[in-house]
């Protein structure tokens, strides 16, 4: 919907078509993200010291607390050294890209055109967690490792037999459940994500047309915090239905 400016769209702003692929704002601002979280990755591991600064400290004390929890939560070495990096990885990109998100420029700086679609202007850059079919794609990538996990630890047969039970009618009923209940987890991933994301850039683009200069401020230190929480909530998430996947059937 458009009114006086503002300007809500559920769908994708598309910029441009490559090979037929279509290009659009959240998908480019998902490339600074991974292009910031590079560039970060490499000047710290160039920066790293044998007798450690202030600065690496606190990154090496805050990788191993959270390795350390991943370790205690699987109750596994192996398996937090082989699924620690893809929870972190999770949680950062997710971090960085809700923290971009709320960066002056996303959203402002765009394409003029002159259909009159998208309040006419088509934005370069648009927080990348607005867009569902990404909040999808983690969600997929979250539930292959999910059982990928199981699979790799119980083996197929003892995996599948948590949902396939033809041992007692109740027994199939809870597998059953069990089933829908896996199944649902792309819904419940990607939604609570997209859902947060989204009614909180609608909440910024409201405050800022009515009172901009009293409400943004405060809702923006809110929304920092929604990012790192919900970041945290995905990663978390990831983490226990991956114990819960290699844990022995009952």
């Amino acid at each position: 919907m458009a009114s006086e400016g503002i300007h809500i769209a559920l769908a994708p702003y598309h910029i441009t078509d490559i090979a037929g692929f279509p290009i659009t704002s959240t998908l480019v601002t998902s490339w600074l993200v991974v292009i910031v979280l590079a560039v970060f990755a490499v000047v710290l591991s160039r920066r790293l010291k044998l007798v450690p600064s202030r600065g690496q400290v606190v990154v090496e004390s805050v990788i191993s607390f959270v390795y350390g929890y991943v370790e205690e939560t699987l109750d596994d070495a192996k398996l937090a050294r082989r699924y620690f990096p893809l929870i972190m990885t999770i949680f950062l990109f997710i971090f960085c890209a809700n923290i971009v998100g709320l960066l002056p420029f996303v959203g402002a700086v765009g394409i003029h055109n002159t259909t009159g679609e998208h309040g006419g202007l088509t934005p370069l850059f648009y927080p990348v967690n607005t867009d569902l079919n990404v909040t999808l794609a983690l969600a997929i990538i979250a539930f292959v490792a999910i059982e990928f996990a199981g699979i790799t630890v119980l083996g197929a047969l003892r995996y599948g037999s948590k949902f396939v039970n033809i041992h007692s009618v109740l027994g199939f009923v809870v597998g059953l459940i069990e089933f829908i209940s896996e199944i649902a987890r792309l819904i419940t991933f990607s939604f609570r994500l997209f859902g947060n994301i989204f009614a909180g850039k609608v909440l910024i683009l409201l405050a800022l047309a009515f009172m901009p200069y009293l409400v943004p401020v405060p809702l923006l230190v809110y929304e920092v915090f929604v990012g790192v929480i919900q970041a945290a909530i995905f990663a978390l998430l990831t983490l226990f239905f991956i114990k819960i996947a290699v844990s022995e059937p009952h």
